[in-house]
């Protein structure tokens, strides 16, 4: 329809500033008739909600009234957005003229779709906030400051109902002990660490950004040790640090989402991790780094963790941190900082060494780490695996991976 109108006509008349509007309506782009209804409706759900949200009356029922027509517009808004992904993006990626963006965007709308038949629930969260981030980088690239701080209010309040979701749909996964294997957790965890961080990125930068949003103290203090993160390539310990970080931020604002129990599994699985780059690691600068990450981890785990628990399901574990924590009250009332710092870590340190102990296979490198440091602080003495008698001197002999012992090889006398 275009090339004809280019051969009628050589001129731009009216007729054909017309015949070429119709044909960029007629033709599913951003810029078409998909755009055009995406605004209308997204135009529509804002008036919705604001409405919604400044109507303060008892009235019950007139409420319930708005808050469906805000559902229904919400519903509309979204079905805009998906026809617009499945008309316009994929017919540009498949002709290939779509732009890197787009590519990516369709790209991602199929890993989401991919989780329907498997979780349903991830996906029904999942692709209401990909829809809904898609339209806003469409509204961020207009420029319209106006407009972007109106939509922010619905966006930023929406994002958090859906961040909500999908972080309380894997704490019932990590939770569920029987469904969900070891390697599954493991791979969870990953997701609740990424959907935290992409949420301080997405929604709690816009929240720290603008006068509509109030943003706790604490949060906007561990905020700024994220951001250093940001920059450069960090190693594995500053991620392990980096996690600590952003579990910190999650305990405050999504306390309901990310229950006592699921926070106390991310932070022994960090841990965990922590004390495996202590056990290897291959030259004393990342051997330091590690193991000041290890001390800070701990305080944090019991200080603002095991400190607010209420519910044990062992009395025994309970009556052992109520101990430990009697003790460190008493270390830090001490006025001398350094001191307070070495009877921290002896503390730290020794809760470690009695607690690994029960599993010392499995932790039987990092246990060497910590008597060794016990030892250097003159805690602990570590006894020779030799001994002199009248017989002679005796050597404990070393196991083999099969366990038998080995045998020494003795010259025989001529």
């Amino acid at each position: 329809m275009e090339e004809r109108s280019v051969r009628v006509y050589q001129q731009k008349t009216f007729f054909s500033r017309i015949g070429n509007t119709i044909s960029k309506l007629l033709i599913p782009t951003k810029v078409g008739f998909n755009g055009m209804m995406i605004s209308v409706k997204r135009n529509n759900l804002l008036k919705s909600f604001e409405t919604f949200k400044s109507f303060e009356s008892d009235d019950t029922a007139k409420k319930e009234n708005l808050n469906k027509k805000y559902e229904e517009t919400f519903t509309l808004y979204l079905e805009s957005i998906d026809k617009y992904v499945m008309d316009s993006v994929y017919k540009k990626v498949k002709s290939g003229s779509a732009t890197k963006f787009e590519e990516e965007a369709l790209s991602n709308y199929y890993t989401i779709t991919h989780l329907k038949e498997t979780q349903y629930l991830e996906y029904k969260y999942r692709k209401q906030k990909y829809l809904l981030e898609l339209d806003y980088e469409t509204l961020k690239s207009t420029s319209k400051e106006k407009n972007i701080k109106r939509y922010n209010k619905f966006y930023v309040e929406k994002m958090d109902t859906l961040y909500k979701g999908i972080l309380k749909n894997y704490s019932v996964q990590l939770a569920d002990n029987l469904k969900t294997s070891a390697n599954d957790k493991v791979e969870i965890y990953d997701k609740v660490f990424d959907t935290i961080e992409e949420y301080i990125l997405n929604i709690l930068t816009i929240k720290m950004n603008s006068d509509d949003f109030k943003v706790e103290k604490e949060t906007l203090e561990q905020y700024d040790k994220y951001a250093k993160f940001l920059a450069g390539k960090p190693d594995s310990v500053d991620i392990l640090e980096k996690k600590t970080i952003i579990l910190a931020i999650s305990r405050k604002i999504f306390t309901h989402s990310l229950p006592l129990i699921v926070a106390e599994q991310c932070y022994e699985q960090l841990l965990n991790d922590v004390r495996s780059e202590l056990a290897h690691s291959r030259n004393d600068r990342k051997f330091k780094k590690a193991y000041k990450m290890l001390l800070m981890l701990i305080e944090e785990y019991n200080v603002n963790l095991l400190s607010t628990k209420i519910y044990w399901d062992n009395p025994k574990k309970k009556e052992e941190y109520k101990k430990f924590w009697n003790e460190y009250k008493e270390i830090t009332s001490k006025e001398d900082e350094q001191e307070v710092e070495l009877k921290k870590e002896i503390l730290f340190i020794k809760d470690e060494v009695k607690k690994l102990s029960e599993e010392e296979q499995r932790y039987k490198l990092v246990l060497d780490v910590y008597k060794a440091r016990l030892a250097e602080l003159g805690i602990m003495k570590i006894l020779k695996n030799s001994c002199k008698t009248l017989d002679g001197n005796y050597t404990k002999k070393k196991k083999t991976k099969r366990g038998k012992k080995c045998k020494k090889k003795t010259k025989k006398e001529a």
